[in-house]
C-alpha cells in the first residue's frame, strides 16, 4: 500500500509541475490524485466499511479551508467589481524609479497581508500597466511585486494560503504569527529593495492618459464604501476568532454576509438587471473556483498519506537523516520554489503533531515564513508568481536571471534574523 500511495502522489505531483508542458489543467490532476489516493488507501487496507468516518472527518477539516477561501475571494471580487481598488491605484503619481520601487514594494507588502498575495499581485500588476509602457520596466517591477506580495502574505493569517492553513489548523495564532514573522518578512523584502535601489536611477516613461478612455470608465457608486467595508470584513476575521473561539471560516462567512448586505443597500434603488453586475451572486461567478478545487484535490491526497502514517514515517526519516528541525523547514522552503507550497505545508502539518509541537511552536512559525517567502525564489513557486508570469509576460529564464538572486538574498536574511532571535538571543 505504501509504495502504491507514494507512487500515485509523486506521479500526480509531477503532472501538476509539468502543467505548461502537458497542457492538462493542474486542478483536474489534483482532483484525480486526491480521489485515487483514497481509493488505493481504502482498497489496499481491505476494510472498506470502516473508512467513512475517517473520510468524513478529513473532509470536515478541508471544508474549513475551502469555505474560508471562497468567502475571502467573494469579498475581494465585490470590492473589485465596485472598482474599490482604484481608490488606491489612482493616487500614485510619481515617476521616479526608486520612489516607485519602494512604493510598489510597500503597497504590495501590506495589501497582500490584508487580502492575499494572489489578489494583491493581480491588483498591482494592473496598476503597473497603467503607470508604465516599457516592457522591461514592467517585468522588473513585477519581479519586485512577487517578492513583496509573498513576504506580505507570510506574516498574516489571511495573506497566504499556507499561513491560513496553519492558522485554521491550530498550529499558529493570529496575534503571535503577526508579531513573530513581521520583521523577518520585512527583512526579506528590504534586502532586495536596497540592492535594486543602487542599480536604478532616472524617471519612468508614464503611460499617456487617453481622455476618451477616462470618460468611458464611469465612476461606480459605493467604491470607497465597498473598499472600506470589504477590508474591514477581512481584518475582522482574526478578531472574531479571538473573541468567539469559533473557526475562522465562520468569521469570514459573517463578514461576507455583511459586505453582501452592504452591496444590496448601495444599489437598493436599481432594478434587478442594473444590480446584477454589482451583486454578490455575480462576484461568486467570478471567483477562481479552479483554485478551490485544486486545494481540495491536494489536501485529499495529503490526507490519505497522513491516515496511512506515511507522513509520520517521513518525519522520522528526516529527523534521523537531517536531524535539525530548522534545517528541515529551511530546505522545505527552498523546495516550495520548485513545487507548490500547499502540499508541502499540508505534509508538514501531517508529519508533526500538535501534541509534540503545540500552537505557536517555532516549527510552525518558521514553516509559515519559509513556505511563504521561499516561493519567491522561482517564478513558478507561488500563486502570485504564476499569475504575474501570465499577466506581465515574464519568462521563467528572465526571472531566474534578474530576480531569483534578489529573492534568495531576502529569504536568507529573513531566515537568519528569525533563527538568530529565536535560537541564540
Amino acid at each position: 500500500m505504501v509504495t502504491y500511495l507514494i507512487s500515485v502522489f509523486i506521479f500526480g505531483y509531477l503532472l501538476i509541475s509539468l502543467e505548461e508542458v502537458i497542457k492538462i489543467n493542474k486542478t483536474a490532476v489534483a482532483l484525480y490524485t486526491g480521489v485515487i489516493s483514497w481509493v488505493v488507501y481504502v482498497v489496499s487496507s481491505g476494510h472498506v466499511d470502516d473508512f467513512s468516518e475517517e473520510l468524513t472527518l478529513e473532509l470536515g477539516h478541508i471544508s474549513e479551508i475551502l469555505f474560508f477561501l471562497m468567502g475571502a475571494m467573494t469579498i475581494i471580487e465585490l470590492i473589485d467589481i465596485h472598482r474599490g481598488f482604484d481608490v488606491i491605484t489612482n493616487r500614485i503619481k510619481t515617476t521616479d524609479k526608486r520612489k516607485l520601487l519602494w512604493l510598489i514594494g510597500g503597497i504590495s507588502f501590506f495589501l497582500s497581508a490584508l487580502l492575499d498575495n494572489l489578489t494583491a499581485s493581480i491588483v498591482m500588476i494592473s496598476l503597473l500597466r497603467k503607470l508604465m509602457d516599457d516592457k522591461e520596466d514592467i517585468k522588473l517591477y513585477a519581479g519586485v511585486l512577487i517578492i513583496a506580495a509573498n513576504a506580505g502574505g507570510a506574516w498574516s493569517p489571511i495573506g497566504d494560503i499556507t499561513t491560513t492553513m496553519l492558522w485554521i489548523g491550530g498550529q499558529v495564532s493570529a496575534e503571535n504569527i503577526m508579531k513573530t514573522l513581521f520583521i523577518p518578512s520585512v527583512i526579506s523584502l528590504l534586502v532586495p529593495l536596497i540592492i535594486l535601489s543602487f542599480t536604478m536611477k532616472g524617471d519612468l516613461h508614464r503611460v499617456e492618459s487617453n481622455k476618451k478612455d477616462v470618460l468611458k470608465k464611469e465612476k461606480v457608486r459605493g467604491s470607497k464604501q465597498m473598499l472600506i467595508g470589504g477590508l474591514s470584513a477581512l481584518v475582522f476575521v482574526p478578531i472574531f476568532k479571538a473573541v468567539t473561539h469559533l473557526p475562522p471560516y465562520m468569521g469570514m462567512l459573517l463578514g461576507l454576509s455583511m459586505v453582501w448586505i452592504m452591496s444590496e443597500l448601495i444599489h437598493f434603488k436599481k432594478d434587478e438587471q442594473e444590480k446584477k453586475p454589482f451583486s454578490a451572486v455575480y462576484a461568486l461567478s467570478k471567483i477562481d473556483s479552479s483554485s478551490v478545487l485544486f486545494f481540495l484535490g491536494i489536501l485529499l491526497a495529503v490526507g490519505a498519506l497522513q491516515h496511512a502514517n506515511i507522513l509520520y514515517g517521513l518525519a522520522i526519516w528526516m529527523n534521523a537523516t537531517i536531524g535539525n528541525l530548522d534545517m528541515i523547514v529551511f530546505v522545505m522552503g527552498v523546495l516550495s520554489s520548485i513545487v507548490d507550497n500547499v502540499p508541502l505545508v499540508a505534509a508538514t502539518m501531517g508529519m508533526y503533531s500538535l501534541q509534540d509541537f503545540p500552537m505557536d511552536s517555532q516549527l510552525w512559525e518558521f514553516t509559515a515564513y519559509c513556505a511563504g517567502t521561499g516561493g519567491s525564489i522561482l517564478i513558478i513557486g507561488s500563486a502570485s508568481g504564476v499569475a504575474v508570469m501570465g499577466m506581465a509576460k515574464v519568462s521563467f529564464g528572465w526571472y531566474l536571471k534578474r530576480i531569483s538572486l534578489l529573492a534568495i538574498a531576502g529569504y536568507l536574511a529573513g531566515a537568519a534574523y528569525f533563527l538568530l532571535i529565536n535560537n541564540w538571543l
